[in-house]
């Protein structure tokens, strides 16, 4: 009986060892040599693994850029530094990358927006407009309850007073979480030097408009008259920037009567719309 033991331990043992032995042959002999630029690409990106590239986490766009399968500007929270910096690093050229950061095209604040009623839900703006709209009577307004700034990693995002999410330009990465998030399309990514906006999405005609908007585009035309680089147009009751011939002077947003145009002021600007709105 004890030698039936002993034997059938022996056997057991021997056969670890053997499987043991295969393994060890076997994990050698099929090993996948990952590139050492994998890691070195991998080091060189912000670590936020925000997902905005499309990969999962900021190893699997180092593993994607190695092998091809993604471009070398694909870190969005990088920017064109990390861009330069990795296809530096892969021996490709370096793409022209204008920086972009988020901007919220709403311009519905409790003041302005007229509502219907108060949503009582889910604090998303994806639950609120399945349900009831969220209580804004604009259905192309902003519903104000911050899942866009859940949704930032970066904390460039916050909820204003006036019930409207606010940009932080120098903290946003335009990785475009917010983008994606947003049910109703408000936010968009835009060139970092841009200064001209409008701040309205609505197609609905004037005054549809002003009846549940007292700040949205009510297509009166003025802004397109004012300017004087042809920047500007009203395209489907909605007037519309065009970025690469403003020259952000800010007449447009001195003459609107909604002032739905927002100009962010730069240096030696001020004189010009001053003499718009006199």
């Amino acid at each position: 009986m004890l030698s039936s033991i002993m034997a059938a331990t022996l056997s057991m043992g021997v056969v670890a060892i053997l499987s043991a032995l295969l393994l060890v042959w076997a994990s050698r002999r099929f090993a996948v040599q990952e590139d050492p630029r994998v890691e070195l690409l991998a080091n060189l990106l912000p670590q936020a693994n925000c997902g905005a590239c499309g990969f999962s986490g900021c190893s699997g766009f180092a593993r994607a850029a190695v092998e091809g399968k993604a471009p070398a500007d694909g870190c969005k929270a990088g920017g064109p530094a990390v861009a330069a910096r990795v296809a530096e690093l892969l021996g490709v050229s370096v793409p022209s990358v204008k920086r972009q950061v988020a901007h919220v095209f709403c311009n519905g604040t409790h003041a302005l927006a007229k509502r219907t009623g108060e949503y009582r839900g889910l604090a998303d703006c994806r639950a609120a407009e399945l349900v009831s709209g969220g209580g804004k009577a604009c259905t192309y307004g902003c519903l104000g309850l911050g899942t866009c700034v859940a949704a930032c990693p970066f904390g460039a995002l916050t909820l204003g007073s006036e019930g409207l999410p606010i940009v932080d330009k120098e903290k946003c990465t335009g990785c475009g979480l917010c983008v994606q998030v947003c049910p109703r399309g408000i936010i968009k990514l835009v060139d970092y030097d841009q200064r001209t906006f409008v701040n309205c999405v609505s197609p609905a005609p004037g005054k549809l408009v002003r009846q549940v908007c007292q700040g949205g585009c009510i297509a009166c035309n003025i802004c397109e008259r004012t300017c004087e680089y042809d920047a500007i147009h009203v395209i489907d009751n909605l007037a519309v920037v065009n970025a690469e011939l403003c020259t952000a002077c800010g007449k447009c947003a001195a003459k609107c009567p909604t002032h739905v145009i927002e100009w962010q002021v730069q240096e030696g600007r001020e004189p010009a719309a001053a003499a718009a709105a006199s």
